[in-house]
């Protein structure tokens, strides 16, 4: 039932689903170069889209859009020419996949052909390995995003993206299913062609969850610049929780892209300044103590690491303490900064 993106036709809408910093991000990319766009986005971020547009500011340029925005799915009708992108955080990843997957998707014709799940893709643009896992308890169609896309979100209706001149890369594969299916060529071609114009880089990879769990060991130090702020003087607690989760994934049989395959992936691409802001600005973890929004997705994180280290009987006791300070931090609502580094490595003992 799923209708090939055709650049010409120009059919196929992105809907991000929790448009957040990604989200918000490259579906602005997306919209200033003439895609179809929706943004399913929440609280003051999406009522500033609503009533003053989206403002994207990048090293290079800056600009502010008008772009559809719902706040929830209720508000959507959906057709067979959706493509969904999933760029929540993980931790409020299955809520919003369960809300979404058993939508009405209608045809051509006006008529109802059946629910989102069975018919619609989904892109899971998110940290961590787990969103694929839940998106495919409710979808059919489900794509591994491994995202590699510096974006901001600190101020409602604002969204910094830090790259320039390639703003993003995206590892995408069909998760789940093995050998894919060959439609999966069609979706994969029209991706790579549509954000390619946004400045974005898709790489089609079978073995896209390779790719995930390498950034996974990328991701642990978020919580540290979330906790500290400033990670000066931090390497040591690092590599500690790095080093423990590359002995646990060794040990669990599981792969990862190693890191030549890396450093070759991310050739000539690093974040750059954005003029009035400073030379850092901090990944999602830390937006999150940014915003006091509550919760935070190292559970997912370094927590991951935790949780595959008990199921083979093993213990990361730096990951799971981690994961348990950056629990209480963002149920404290403490900022980044808030703890001191030598108070961090007392309490990691």
């Amino acid at each position: 039932m799923y209708r090939a993106i055709n650049d010409d036709e120009g059919m196929t809408r992105y809907v991000f689903v929790g448009a957040g910093a990604v989200g918000s991000g490259l579906g602005g990319l997306l919209a200033r170069q003439g895609t179809d766009v929706l943004l399913a986005a929440r609280g003051e971020h999406a009522r500033a889209m609503a009533h003053d547009g989206l403002r994207v500011r990048c090293p290079d340029t800056a600009f502010t859009l008008d772009v559809p925005i719902v706040t929830a799915p209720e508000q959507v009708r959906l057709t067979v020419d959706d493509v969904l992108v999933l760029t929540t955080k993980t931790q409020q990843a299955e809520a919003a996949v369960e809300q979404w997957a058993d939508l009405p998707v209608y045809d051509g014709a006006g008529a109802v052909a059946g629910r989102a799940g069975e018919l619609l893709p989904i892109c899971t643009a998110l940290n961590g390995v787990t969103g694929e896992e839940i998106a495919l308890r409710y979808f059919d169609r489900v794509f591994a995003v491994c995202v590699w896309f510096p974006a901001v979100l600190i101020e409602p209706g604002e969204v910094i993206v830090r790259c320039a001149p390639l703003r993003g890369i995206f590892h995408v594969g069909r998760y789940g299913v093995s050998p894919a299916p060959d439609d999966d060529a069609d979706l994969l071609g029209g991706v790579r062609r549509q954000w390619d114009k946004a400045g974005c880089r898709v790489v089609p990879a079978d073995d896209v969850m390779r790719w995930k769990y390498r950034k996974l060991l990328t991701n642990l130090g978020n919580v540290l610049q979330a906790l500290l702020g400033d990670t000066s003087g931090a390497d040591d607690l690092l590599h500690a929780a790095e080093a423990e989760a590359r002995g646990i994934l060794a040990a669990a049989g599981i792969p990862f892209t190693d890191d030549g395959e890396e450093e070759e992936a991310r050739r000539g691409f690093s974040p750059t300044p954005v003029p009035g802001e400073p030379d850092r600005l901090g990944g999602s973890t830390w937006q999150s103590l940014v915003r006091g929004t509550g919760t935070i997705e190292t559970s997912y994180l370094n927590g991951e690491i935790a949780l595959i280290a008990r199921r083979i009987g093993r213990s990361a006791p730096v990951n799971a303490r981690l994961a348990a300070l950056a629990r209480r931090a963002a149920r404290e609502k403490l900022k980044p900064g808030s703890v001191s580094l030598r108070e961090l490595r007392d309490q990691l003992g």
